[in-house]
């Protein structure tokens, strides 16, 4: 991801902050759900499919995106909540559900760069 769509980013989540404490607020668009699907297909589509689960892990930079879309997800479950008591927009939980899922992405393509590849979860070590 290019240093201009990390700033972005960020810029788009305090935005969003935004949103989610004004009543009324709108800053979070379609079009920006949509920008950030079009970043996860770039990403994930030189990707090998998943047949296992991907555990945190894979080098530094990857571990820190694991622990990012952490965060993102509870953030997500948050703002589920508070829109069961407040008027939460769509695109507000659809905008986190998608950072999460490029976070996710991310993490798979920088353990890969840096060499470390990704953590399988060795799920035979359970049968008996």
């Amino acid at each position: 991801m290019k240093r201009y769509a990390r700033a972005d980013l960020a810029l788009q989540c305090i935005d969003l902050g935004g949103e989610l404490c004004i009543p009324g607020y709108a800053a979070i668009s379609d079009e920006d759900v949509a920008a950030l699907e079009r970043e996860l297909d770039r990403h994930n589509e030189p990707l090998p499919p998943l047949k296992d689960f991907i555990l945190p892990g894979g080098g530094e930079a990857a571990a820190r995106c694991h622990l990012a879309r952490t965060i993102v997800r509870r953030a997500e479950r948050e703002a589920v909540t508070l829109s069961r008591h407040e008027t939460v927009r769509a695109e507000a939980i659809r905008y986190l559900n998608r950072l999460s899922d490029l976070l996710f992405v991310l993490a798979r393509v920088l353990a890969r760069a840096d060499g470390h590849g990704e953590v399988l979860w060795k799920h035979e070590r359970r049968r008996r």
